[in-house]
């Protein structure tokens, strides 16, 4: 039997720290929050798209960093065993449109209330407030790690919490552990405590780190008439986006919902096309992201269409004549686009003006100039190099005894309920392998 810390009660944490005791260990998890499970409250607007219930292939289709790396550990604990783990803690799933799984309840702390019963039943000891700030390898074998309460991410929060524990209660903590699994997180919603101590730890050890980057987020462009468009949602659209630098190059191109926000652009397009440019956009890479308003209409059939309602509005202004085919607050961006003005009558629109309003319409572009950042990040891009980890049981190859899992690593997928099933699987087969 092995004394085991697991650091961090999130998702790759709670599971980690389970099937580590259920394997026979002694084990502690040290949260810093608290309370366990904290970004998971927030994930999938507080419902929890707590995994996807696609095929493996199809799954593996959704990964979009180091999928091969990921191959035993989702054979090993897959999307089913997280629903039938959650169950039998007295937490029933449903599955919905996409594959998506959620609790029955639809509030994302039934899901932490389930892991933690599983905690407490396999005897794991959880200490919480409780920031680990260094590990050291010990020379005889196993390590230390020295910890203090944690003081929160903001002044305020750190000087509450100070009060709330009282003079003489900020000592440093020493633990010991023949093994340590780290499941720290990336930078992603740093006010959940996600700060990037993992990376520090395996930088530490000799390991090396990708530059972490925010994915699935909010993106940001250079063309300001955004701002007239701000809480419009689009449905049915569809987006392609190229690099600035090769239009023909086609990187992204996917139907669905967006939204234009204060900022620039969201909604699940655009989270999606985050994920796959995060990298160079952090690198300084610039994109244009055009926008197929009418993806059902081929260019002649959306012409026939703008001809049938023009006749049946001749003597009215353009920006009314278009109502029955764009938002009202779309129209006069569209027509400026277009080089038209909204007041003109139908009856003087030339055919040049009329393919010019059509081809905006199938190609409404914006240059994406950056994301919103970590703060409004769901997952972090990038992290503990893979070729340094045993992809069977996520232990750090020239550190035995040390063990990475979840978005510590540079692994990351799609929305869907991917990324939270990548922390369990990666937390699981840790926790298995300890």
């Amino acid at each position: 039997m092995a004394d085991v810390i697991v650091i961090g009660g999130g998702a790759a944490g709670m599971l980690a720290a389970f099937s580590a005791a259920e394997s026979g260990n002694r084990v502690t998890l040290l949260e810093k929050n608290e309370k366990l499970g904290k970004k998971i409250y927030i994930t999938g607007k507080g419902r929890c798209n707590l995994t996807n219930a696609c095929d493996f292939d199809a799954f593996l289709s959704h990964v979009t960093e180091n999928p091969r790396f990921l191959y035993s550990a989702l054979r090993g604990f897959s999307n089913w065993d997280i629903c039938s783990l959650l169950e039998s803690h007295g937490c029933p799933v449903k599955t919905e449109r996409g594959d998506r799984v959620f609790p029955a309840s639809n509030h994302a702390s039934d899901v932490t209330k389930a892991l933690e019963r599983a905690l407490r039943e396999a005897g794991v000891a959880i200490r919480l407030g409780c920031e680990v700030r260094e590990i050291r390898k010990e020379p005889e074998g196993g390590f230390q790690l020295r910890c203090r309460p944690f003081e929160g991410t903001g002044r305020k929060e750190a000087e509450v919490r100070r009060k709330k524990r009282g003079a003489g209660s900020s000592e440093e903590m020493v633990f010991q552990a023949d093994a340590v699994i780290v499941c720290t997180g990336g930078l992603s919603y740093p006010t959940t405590g996600s700060t990037g101590d993992g990376y520090r730890f395996a930088e530490a050890f000799g390991l090396s780190c990708k530059t972490p980057c925010p994915s699935l987020v909010p993106l940001t462009v250079a063309e300001g008439d955004y701002q007239e468009l701000q809480g419009l949602s689009l449905k049915n659209v569809a987006v392609s986006v190229t690099p600035l630098r090769a239009p023909e190059q086609v990187l992204y191109e996917e139907q669905g919902e967006m939204l234009f926000a204060h900022f620039g652009l969201s909604g699940p397009l655009i989270l999606k096309a985050s994920a796959i440019l995060a990298r160079q956009l952090a690198e300084g890479e610039r994109f244009v992201l055009s926008i197929d308003l009418k993806p059902a209409l081929s260019p002649e059939k959306l012409d026939e269409r703008i001809l049938r309602d023009f006749s049946e509005a001749k003597n009215m202004n353009i920006g009314n004549a278009l109502g029955k085919l764009l938002p009202s607050a779309l129209r006069p961006v569209i027509l400026r686009r277009a080089g038209i003005g909204p007041d003109r009558k139908v009856h003087d629109i030339t055919k040049e003006e009329r393919h010019r309003l059509a081809k905006t319409i199938k190609a409404f572009a914006f240059t994406i100039t950056g994301t919103r950042g970590f703060g409004e990040a769901v997952i972090t891009k990038g992290g503990v190099e893979v070729s340094q980890i045993n992809p069977k049981t996520m232990e750090a190859k020239a550190v035995p005894g040390l063990f990475f899992a979840g978005e510590v690593l540079d692994i990351d997928a799609f929305t869907g309920g991917f990324n939270l099933q990548l922390a369990w699987s990666t937390g699981y087969a840790a926790g298995r392998y300890v």
